[in-house]
């Protein structure tokens, strides 16, 4: 076995054991895979993910997916993770290694969206509430019960405030995320038009990260880190689906 098999048996091994209650598909996936049917592992995987998502699912999926040879789906598989759960340190290991290997970029981000990767993007809706609510309570609260003004009440209310400003700014930095995606085979065209007959700008490299900026019928238009154009969008995978 291959060096980085043997590393990725290994995370295998971790994911198994760290993993959410599984379901039936998940448990074929681990027999599968443990059986060395790769195809087989993939699509129970996938299967369990969609009843089922989790990151230690999309972890899975991965491993099955880079044995089989297919570096942008595992990369994609992997990206699901973290996006679910960014304290994974199985998601971002497997990750380095992988584009280490087939030379793909890390996505662009701006300082929000980087911001909004600190937490799962359910955590800062909650936060956002929590801090509004904090903001308004230290500033109603006191004077329904007529409490005398203090510095802690001000405080409260700053603290509220500032929780409330920086969540949302994250939460429009998780909204700006989703724009962004993943290249799932090799060699796959960049084209000038929405066409198969189009002109081809580039070749695009499996686990390449682009944005998406507008769709035209089974296209996307996207940016790359260094041009843009049409792809198709079987050859392009979402994060959040």
């Amino acid at each position: 076995m291959p060096v980085w098999g043997l590393l990725l048996a290994i995370y295998f091994c971790q994911t198994y054991c760290w993993a959410n209650p599984a379901n039936d598909s998940f448990l074929q996936g681990v027999t599968a895979y443990q059986a060395g049917e790769f195809p087989e592992a993939a699509a129970a995987f996938e299967k369990s993910a969609q009843t089922q998502p989790a990151a230690g699912t999309f972890i899975n999926l991965g491993l099955a997916e880079w044995q089989r040879g297919h570096a942008g789906t595992a990369i994609l598989a992997w990206e699901k993770a973290r996006w679910l759960n960014p304290f994974d340190r199985r998601a971002t290991e497997n990750l380095k290694f992988a584009r280490a290997v087939v030379q793909a970029g890390e996505p662009q981000l701006k300082w929000f969206e980087i911001a909004s990767t600190w937490l799962p993007p359910n955590a800062w809706v909650w936060l956002a509430g929590a801090g509004l609510w904090l903001a308004i309570g230290a500033l109603v609260v006191p004077r329904i019960l007529r409490w005398r003004n203090s510095g802690w009440q001000q405080w409260l209310a700053a603290l509220g405030s500032g929780i409330f400003i920086f969540s949302m700014t994250a939460n429009i930095g998780v909204v700006s995320r989703t724009q962004i995606g993943f290249v799932v085979e090799r060699n796959t065209p960049l084209r000038l038009t929405p066409t198969r007959d189009a002109e081809t700008v580039s070749t695009l490299a499996a686990g390449e990260p682009a944005r998406k900026l507008r769709t035209r019928g089974n296209y996307y238009f996207i940016q790359t880190a260094s041009e843009r154009g049409w792809i198709e969008q079987s050859s392009f995978g979402d994060i959040t689906k």
